[in-house]
C-alpha cells in the first residue's frame, strides 16, 4: 500500500508541475497514467469519475481526489490531491513574485499570450478523450455534439444539460 500512495504522489506531483491551466487540462494523462498504464480502472469508470467532478461545486481539482479515492480509498485521495496542488502552489509562490517584479517586460506579456491558445489546446485534448470513453454509441456523440452547441451558443447552465443527459442515460436512449 505505501509503495501504491509512493506512485500517487509522484506521479501526481508531476503531473502538478504540468499543468497549465488547472488540472483539467491533465486529464489525458492523467487517464493514461491510471487506465491505460496502472489498469487501476475502467475509461468508463474514469469519465465517471470526471463528469461527478465537474458536476460538484468547487474546483476542477476534484477529479484528483477522486481518482486516488478509487485507487486507494481516503488515504489515496489525500495524496493524489496533495500531490497535485502541493509543487505547483509554492512554484506558483515563488514565481509570482519574481512575476511582479517585471510586471512591464515585453517577454512577459508574450509568455502569457503564449499559454493562452496552449491552455485551450489542453483543455480540447480533455474533452475529445473524456468524449471517446464515454461514448460508445453513436447516440452518446449526438447528445455530446449537441450539448456541446447548446453550451457554445446559449447561456444555459451546463448543470442543466448534465441533468437532461443524465435522464436520457436513465431512460435508456443513451
Amino acid at each position: 500500500m505505501i509503495l501504491l500512495l509512493l506512485s500517487l504522489l509522484g506521479s501526481f506531483a508531476l503531473f502538478s508541475l504540468m499543468a497549465v491551466g488547472g488540472a483539467i487540462t491533465l486529464i489525458p494523462e492523467m487517464h493514461h497514467y491510471v487506465v491505460e498504464s496502472h489498469h487501476w480502472m475502467s475509461g468508463q469508470e474514469f469519465a465517471a469519475l470526471f463528469a461527478i467532478a465537474q458536476a460538484a461545486p468547487g474546483p476542477n481539482v476534484l477529479v484528483v481526489s477522486l481518482i486516488g479515492w478509487k485507487v486507494a480509498g481516503l488515504a489515496g485521495a489525500c495524496v493524489a490531491t496533495v500531490g497535485m496542488c502541493g509543487p505547483s502552489s509554492l512554484l506558483c509562490y515563488y514565481v509570482a513574485r519574481l512575476w511582479q517584479r517585471w510586471h512591464a517586460s515585453p517577454w512577459r506579456r508574450a509568455i502569457e499570450r503564449g499559454l493562452a491558445p496552449l491552455t485551450i489546446g489542453l483543455v480540447a485534448g480533455s474533452a475529445m478523450l473524456m468524449s471517446e470513453a464515454a461514448n460508445q454509441h453513436w447516440s452518446g456523440w449526438l447528445l455530446c455534439a449537441a450539448s456541446t452547441v447548446l453550451a457554445w451558443r446559449t447561456r444555459v447552465n451546463p448543470l442543466w444539460l448534465l441533468a437532461g443527459g443524465a435522464l436520457l442515460g436513465f431512460a435508456g436512449w443513451i
